[in-house]
């Protein structure tokens, strides 16, 4: 630590409570708390066993549950309390990938680097098919080609220009862009992203345009995996513009409850191989493959499980009442999801171990929950928000509603906390702005009032539940690692780990202690 960080910190310390506004801040507890999660951290082995030994930990499937019953036993032997796996309902098969070499074998032998969807079937065996190259223009387009699939691999004709990068992949905010958030104001709709707002303006029209055009080709997409799977086609083939470098992003090949049946193969490859396969197939040149996947469908048990486990507070008028952190456990199947998120529940999972480790004992409540399903739409998250505080179809408020105080979510892969987002509570600016306050030397002190959403915080918002994300540096989350390939342990930055979880401990622990809950905003209106 250098000097003057080291002398700032000391001032901070000789500094009296009435400073940080009316909000009391333990002081020396905060100095207690960033000597255990910055010199004593043990968050990069919690990580290598979310990610290199427990592999990508899709929703139900065998790495997901590595990686669960890995949480529950070390949250035990660090003497936190009731580590169990909790179902929130059904969710569906679990998938995993047991083997897949994919190779061009004519005109010439190229390695092919590729990713099988998650929820589709292997091709039982090698095979090598004709590469078959279809116009997806709309549904009708397709009727030109039926008759034609059977043995084929399916590419469909969209060539996609490489765009190089000469930006770099990895930023860090800059202090303009944080006091931009900072400076935000209020907005009426409350969120972000999504349609534009407004009457039948162009920009409107535009969006529904664009919105129609998707729905078409996913139609098309649909009907046409259909009748290649009928026709007994051997896979497809598919790329996008992010899909270069080395770095594939693949995700779900379709649907994955228990009835539904396995889908067609579909492969994700980078442009650069795309391209090269495209060109030479659409020259006339006969082009040919050889696929041989093995996939594995996990149906005896159709629940999903989160990870719930807590430090029991001690206050007797308060120890009923809960805080939580959190964050989503489950991933995606090209890299063994690091950044998304094994990053947010390690840091989670530190921060309870540095809670025990000191010794805490809480006023209310601090409860850990680690979700599954979030990336098929923050399904754990929902799954326990409904069962245990309110279900947002009635907003009716079931008994620990009124008790719950804060949940606080790490979803923004492994870049150090600059701040938080609000979430447009604004009566709680004044207290987060105390409670970061002894972190500013970390390089965190932003308090927007924006929203940020997509990820588990929403699941509390949406049952009027004060629900909170931190903002992140972005790293190359968007970039590079974000459902990627390269989502991997070696993508995630130690020193912003060990910040992280500082920093969510000490929220958890100053929401404990304070005398009242935090503020809320007005309940939402149900959504039936």
């Amino acid at each position: 630590m250098r000097k003057t960080t080291r002398y700032a910190w000391l001032l901070a310390l000789s500094l009296p409570v009435a400073v940080f506004a009316q909000e009391k801040v333990d002081l020396s507890m905060m100095q207690k708390i960033r000597e255990e999660g910055l010199k004593r951290s043990q968050v990069m082995d919690i990580a290598f066993n979310l990610t290199d030994k427990s592999g990508n930990r899709l929703t139900n499937s065998a790495g997901y549950m590595r990686a669960a019953n890995y949480a529950k036993e070390a949250l035990t032997s660090w003497g936190v309390s009731n580590a169990q796996l909790d179902p929130w309902g059904e969710f569906g098969k679990g998938w995993e990938l047991e083997k897949s070499y994919v190779a061009m074998t004519a005109p010439y032998y190229k390695p092919i680097m590729a990713w099988p969807k998650t929820w589709t079937a292997g091709t039982r065996g090698l095979k090598n098919g004709e590469i078959l190259v279809i116009q997806l223009k709309d549904s009708a387009s397709l009727e030109a080609y039926r008759g034609q699939l059977k043995n084929k691999i399916i590419i469909p004709d969209q060539l996609i220009d490489y765009k190089h990068s000469f930006k770099a992949d990895a930023i860090r905010f800059t202090d303009e862009e944080l006091a931009k958030m900072a400076a935000a104001a209020p907005t009426a709709a409350g969120g972000r992203g999504g349609a534009p707002q407004g009457g039948d303006t162009a920009q409107m029209r535009i969006f529904r345009e664009q919105m129609a055009a998707r729905q078409n080709s996913q139609r098309a997409m649909n009907l046409l995996k259909a009748m290649a799977k009928s026709e007994g086609a051997i896979a497809m083939i598919t790329s996008g513009t992010r899909n270069h470098d080395g770095t594939i992003f693949a995700q779900g090949g379709g649907a994955y409850k228990g009835t539904d049946p396995e889908n067609f193969l579909d492969m994700a490859l980078g442009i650069e191989d795309y391209n090269t396969i495209l060109r030479l197939a659409k020259s006339g040149t006969a082009v040919k493959m050889d696929v041989d996947v093995k996939t594995k469908f996990q149906t005896k048990d159709l629940q999903g499980y989160n990870v719930i486990a807590e430090i029991p507070g001690t206050d007797p008028q308060l120890k009923d009442e809960i805080v939580m952190i959190g964050a989503h456990l489950d991933s995606w199947q090209a890299g063994t999801g690091a950044t998304d998120n094994a990053s947010g529940s390690a840091v989670m999972m530190e921060a309870m171990r540095i809670l025990k480790a000191l010794g805490v004992q809480p006023r209310r409540t601090i409860r850990i929950g680690l979700w599954s399903g979030e990336e098929q739409g923050l399904l754990g998250s929902r799954g326990y928000v409904k069962k245990t505080f309110a279900d947002p179809a009635n907003m009716q408020p079931l008994a620990q509603h009124e008790k719950f105080s804060a949940y606080y979510n790490i979803d923004n892969g492994t870049g150090k906390i600059r701040g938080i987002y609000l979430q447009g509570n604004v009566d709680c600016k004044d207290i987060f702005s105390a409670w970061l306050e002894p972190f500013k030397d970390l390089g965190a002190a932003t308090v927007t009032i924006s929203n940020t959403g997509g990820t588990d915080h929403q699941a509390f918002d949406a049952v009027g539940l004060p629900g909170f994300q931190f903002i992140q540096d972005p790293i190359e989350y968007d970039t590079r690692t974000h459902h990627s390939n390269m989502d991997v342990y070696d993508h995630l930055i130690a020193d912003d780990l060990k910040q992280i979880a500082t920093i969510v401990a000490a929220f958890a622990y100053n929401t404990a202690q304070r005398d009242a809950k935090l503020p809320r905003k007005p309940m939402p209106k149900p959504r039936n």
